[in-house]
């Protein structure tokens, strides 16, 4: 759908309105897929904020790998809720225009929690090496200071490439077309629509992904791999296999992110489709943030499930 951008700019500039393009011409395609995501954005919601609750509730939780997953619920929590509402207006509404502030604000958070997220991932991945390749300095080397300054670092990397990222995005002219063929403010659909030479930006958007999104996933790999090592001469199967079930829903949880992440972001310019982004996007939006406390409730059995009931026991109670 064409958008005539004379009614989106200021004297002729630069587009000061933009207009994300439609999901689909037929109505109720769009109202199934709003009924999907929302049920999806709820889910995600309650999960993540049920296990963030569970964790602060109780003191048997208050160890290092669950303090780092007490921040992935909440930056599971900004990370969806900086996309998905303005998604779900789109879907039902005929004016789904976002001015520039209102695009540059959701890029911002977007990224923010997205680049958070694949630091504090690494930091889980430390964690889980340092607690079964040396578990006797474990408490000191992952003292609550040390835990602290990780889950620090992770937000305030985000911050500096969300504000990095948006400022030198956001300083370019747009001069039309306006419409944004995607679902929210992405790095790469918004530069499609910048005036000029683009190229740098580009490159500082591919230099971001490579230190940000790959350097994290390089240290996953590298911890993976000495506890590999590690557990490979462990004398006992009992022992081998309780310390890699320690590491499975953290394991199946980056392969979620990280599996879409770096499709949409590190592959080349020429390979980008608009609709393959748009559902990779989807994904790791909104499946995956709904899919994490679910992964993590199930491999923790014992530990997530007990307190989980024993804080839906304790808010029933309360309410009574």
């Amino acid at each position: 759908m064409n958008i005539n951008c004379s009614l989106w700019q200021d004297n002729s500039i630069s587009v000061k309105l933009f207009a994300f393009a439609k999901f689909s011409e037929v109505t109720e395609q769009c109202f199934l897929l709003f009924t999907l995501i929302l049920l999806m954005f709820l889910t995600s919601l309650t999960g993540n904020a049920l296990i963030a609750l569970a964790i602060w509730t109780n003191p048997v939780l208050h160890t290092p790998m669950y303090f780092f997953l007490t921040n992935l619920s909440l930056l599971e929590i900004g990370y969806t809720c900086s996309v998905i509402p303005k998604m779900l207006q789109n879907l039902v509404s005929e004016t789904r225009g976002i001015s520039r502030e209102g695009c540059a604000t959701q890029m911002f958070f977007f990224t923010l929690f997205g680049i958070s997220e694949c630091c504090l991932l690494a930091a889980m991945a430390y964690d889980r090496y340092v607690a079964i390749c040396s578990p006797l300095h474990y408490a000191t080397r992952m003292s609550r200071g040390v835990c602290t300054q990780l889950a620090m670092i992770s937000w305030v990397v985000g911050c500096m490439v969300g504000l990095g990222q948006t400022n030198y995005i956001f300083s370019l002219d747009f001069c039309g077309p306006c419409e944004i063929d995607h679902f929210f403010c992405d790095l790469p659909p918004i530069l499609a629509l910048a005036c000029g030479d683009t190229s740098h930006n580009e490159a500082a958007v591919f230099v971001a992904a490579i230190l940000c999104i790959s350097s994290p996933f390089l240290l996953i790999v590298a911890s993976y791999g000495r506890i590999l090592a590690a557990v490979l001469i462990m004398p006992s199967p009992q022992g081998r296999q309780k310390a890699l079930s320690t590491c499975s829903s953290h394991l199946v949880v980056v392969t979620l992110f990280y599996g879409s992440g770096s499709v949409t972001y590190l592959r080349p310019k020429a390979n980008h489709s608009p609709g393959i982004d748009k559902l990779l996007a989807l994904f790791y939006t909104v499946v995956t943030s709904m899919l994490n406390p679910i992964i993590y409730s199930l491999r923790n059995k014992e530990d997530v499930k007990a307190a989980l009931r024993r804080t839906l026991t304790k808010e029933s109670r309360s309410i009574q």
